[in-house]
């Protein structure tokens, strides 16, 4: 198992945070990674929570790796395209299930995040999508990957990739960080 500093690795959780039961919050809890906080999870803004993760990146002593869900995925690539810092301050991002905001419910429910941003990230990342995601097709994701330079990985059947998927603390999701962070 890598050592990795654990306030170097900072969870990203989507629209309406991650529960108890969620990978992310096991993590937090087994590793001690480090959760962005938003101020709003129930209404998320995108020039918010923008503007949350720059102001803390800007503080940070050292490079982070991003683990993303969800919307955390979309705010990821805005926030990379319109940076300075994203070639600076983050080494890598694992971006799991991105939620597609530019489906109809969606964009309904998160008015002002749409249109995702498709331009190459500025570091090396990982996405990792299913085959059942309610809030993102596998197509979709597979574009996505394209889009931002990110390795894909197909995780099969795993809906949403949250709580409700049954992973627990999702030791494959692990692996494949273990495995971005050995490679960067």
């Amino acid at each position: 198992m890598i050592v990795i500093d654990p306030s170097h690795i900072w969870l990203l959780p989507g629209w309406q945070d991650s529960d108890a039961g969620h990978w992310q919050s096991r993590w937090q809890r087994r590793y001690r990674y480090q959760r962005l906080e938003q101020h709003d999870w129930q209404r998320p803004l995108r020039g918010d929570w923008s503007a949350r993760l720059q102001e803390q990146l800007v503080d940070a002593p050292a490079p982070v790796v991003l683990v993303a869900h969800s919307l955390g995925c979309v705010l990821t690539a805005w926030w990379a395209a319109h940076s300075p810092l994203a070639r600076s301050k983050v080494r890598a991002a694992l971006l799991v299930a991105p939620g597609d905001v530019e489906q109809q419910d969606l964009r309904q429910q998160l008015p002002g995040w749409a249109p995702v941003a498709l331009q190459p990230l500025p570091f090396p990342s990982v996405l990792v999508g299913s085959q059942n995601d309610p809030y993102c097709t596998a197509e979709r994701a597979q574009a996505f990957a394209k889009a931002w330079g990110s390795q894909w990985v197909d995780a099969g059947l795993a809906g949403h990739i949250n709580t409700a998927s049954g992973l627990g603390d999702w030791d494959a999701g692990h692996a494949l960080l273990q495995n971005l962070m050995k490679d960067n």
